[in-house]
């Protein structure tokens, strides 16, 4: 898992699945806002001229020299909730990550965002 203090390190580092191959690059961590801890990543995929953000969860997640494994495939990743690389997650949004990978949603009591952009 990737620790808070370290988030900024892993910027635009690749971000790869199980088997090695190279789903894009890591563009920003998303924390969990009731524990502040690491909980999602944005992915930079696509074409140069195309580029889009996907979503990917940081659960089991490993780092290596110059890369951060997701516990995903390319794939699952590839096919999950977007943004462009410009927005922002709307919070009726935030639901949908969270289904995509068959992850239970939970927002605060009073109705507050599950992530918070770091």
């Amino acid at each position: 898992m990737i620790r808070s203090a370290d988030i900024r390190e892993w910027r635009n580092h690749d971000v790869i699945d199980t088997k090695q191959r190279r789903i894009g690059m890591l563009e920003a961590v998303y924390v969990d806002t009731a524990t502040d801890e690491p909980a999602m990543a944005t992915v930079r995929t696509g074409l140069p001229t195309r580029h889009r953000l996907v979503f990917v969860p940081l659960d089991d997640a490993v780092l290596g020299p110059d890369y951060v494994q997701v516990s995903y495939s390319k794939a699952q990743v590839r096919n999950g909730p977007s943004i462009g690389t410009d927005d922002v997650l709307p919070a009726e949004q935030e639901e949908e990550i969270f289904l995509h990978y068959g992850m239970k949603y939970q927002p605060g009591e009073g109705g507050e965002r599950q992530l918070a952009r770091r």
